[in-house]
């Protein structure tokens, strides 16, 4: 009886180690499956973008066709980029003296008025007190209706003919007609003055109260003066680019800017078309940082380290810190001797450029700040090769420990 009892639960121990190693043998071919597919997946975890090398080695390929030009965002990258910003602005571009606002053009309209000395013969006539008159208070005015300039650029004027006045100021008219009355007149006087001038006008489009032709005259008006003549702008000042075109110059600024500097308030031209664009400027933030999102900036500009800041900074625990890129599509010029002279470019003249910053440099911090964004920048952060292989163990130790619960859970089924 002894061993009858005993042996029974003997066989029942025996069956339950068997149960468990049978489960365990069954497992093994999971448990393979698993880990291969884990190492599989080493180099396949899932990224936010490119790796830093990756990137680093950019210059070999290519974007629209063209060259990817890879630039260390140094000391010299950021005098070539200061020295660029500088010669786009107005100041440096609009320098040629303005030309006299006083030039008659064609389409202008003209008061003539004469004078003539007693006693008036020409214009005037003689009467019985005629020869008592002593002063000029009773000379003679006669006032000739206004005149439009013709096609021919000329006016014409009783006893003196047709004047050719195009291009001339009204003071040299005024001695024009005076010369041709001597001898006809006595003592001719001449005044001229230009009453409607549609030659010299300024025309403001775009985004403002109201679009209008601004005549200009001899005070010499200024950009701003445009603005403000169409009733300023429809939009925030901040969010606003005010571009002037002169004749195949085309250059635009932030219009806050050029309230900040009044440098940039330049005087206007003829023909002149100021234009008034709504521009809500933004860049993009991608990577390793804390918030990835579009964030947009005003006009005044914004350097890279607030654009970090704005976006909260690194992610501490995934950011390679060598590796922080500014993607642009980059205006060649800007690029300055460092750029490859037979280098292509995309159809508008701008070469793909890729800013590279080490912040493990101190120096860094300093370029950071000196560094501006520009509208439609993108900014990337590329992840650290340790946090991939941190995502890697991670990986293996949760299929590792889901396998072993999983195990327990049927070894315990079967002993129940």
């Amino acid at each position: 009886m002894n061993l009858k009892i005993w042996t029974k639960p003997m066989n029942t121990m025996s069956q339950a180690h068997g149960a468990k190693w049978a489960i365990g043998d069954q497992l093994k071919p999971v448990i393979g499956a698993v880990l291969a597919l884990a190492l599989a997946g080493c180099s396949t975890l899932g990224a936010s973008g490119p790796r830093g090398g990756d990137i680093r080695d950019a210059n070999a390929q290519s974007y629209l066709g063209q060259g990817i030009e890879i630039v260390e965002l140094n000391s010299s990258a950021l005098s070539r980029l200061d020295q660029y910003g500088r010669t786009s602005q107005f100041a440096e571009i609009f320098t040629e003296p303005a030309p006299s606002i006083e030039l008659v053009g064609y389409g202008d309209v003209l008061d003539i008025a004469i004078w003539e000395a007693p006693p008036a013969v020409l214009f005037g006539s003689t009467g019985a007190n005629a020869s008592l008159a002593a002063g000029p208070e009773l000379a003679s005015q006669v006032g000739i209706p206004q005149q439009m300039v013709s096609d021919a650029g000329t006016v014409s004027v009783p006893f003196v003919g047709a004047i050719n006045v195009v291009g001339r100021k009204v003071s040299d008219i005024e001695r024009e007609i005076v010369r041709r009355l001597r001898g006809r007149a006595h003592d001719p006087q001449a005044i001229v003055r230009l009453v409607q001038n549609q030659n010299r006008t300024v025309t403001i489009l775009g985004e403002v109260t109201q679009s209008t032709r601004m005549p200009l005259t001899a005070r010499g008006e200024r950009l701003l003066d445009a603005v403000a003549t169409a009733g300023g702008t429809s939009n925030p000042v901040d969010r606003s680019i005010i571009q002037i075109t002169r004749g195949q110059q085309v250059a635009s600024m932030p219009l806050e800017r050029v309230v900040a500097d009044p440098s940039q308030n330049v005087p206007l031209f003829p023909n002149d078309v100021v234009t008034v664009l709504h521009q809500p400027f933004s860049f993009v933030a991608l990577g390793a940082v804390r918030t990835s999102a579009e964030v947009p900036f005003d006009g005044a500009g914004v350097t890279l380290a607030e654009a970090l800041g704005r976006v909260g900074g690194l992610n501490d625990g995934r950011a390679d810190v060598k590796g922080v890129f500014i993607f642009r599509l980059q205006d060649k010029a800007a690029l300055g001797d460092s750029l490859d002279p037979n280098v292509r470019v995309t159809a508008d003249g701008r070469v793909p450029v890729i800013y590279r910053l080490d912040l493990s440099d101190p120096a860094s911090l300093f370029a950071m700040q000196d560094f501006a964004i520009q509208d439609e920048d993108v900014i990337y952060v590329s992840t650290a090769p340790g946090a991939d292989l941190q995502r890697f163990v991670a990986t293996i130790s949760s299929a590792a420990f889901s396998i072993i619960g999983i195990t327990n859970a049927l070894s315990t089924t079967n002993n129940n």
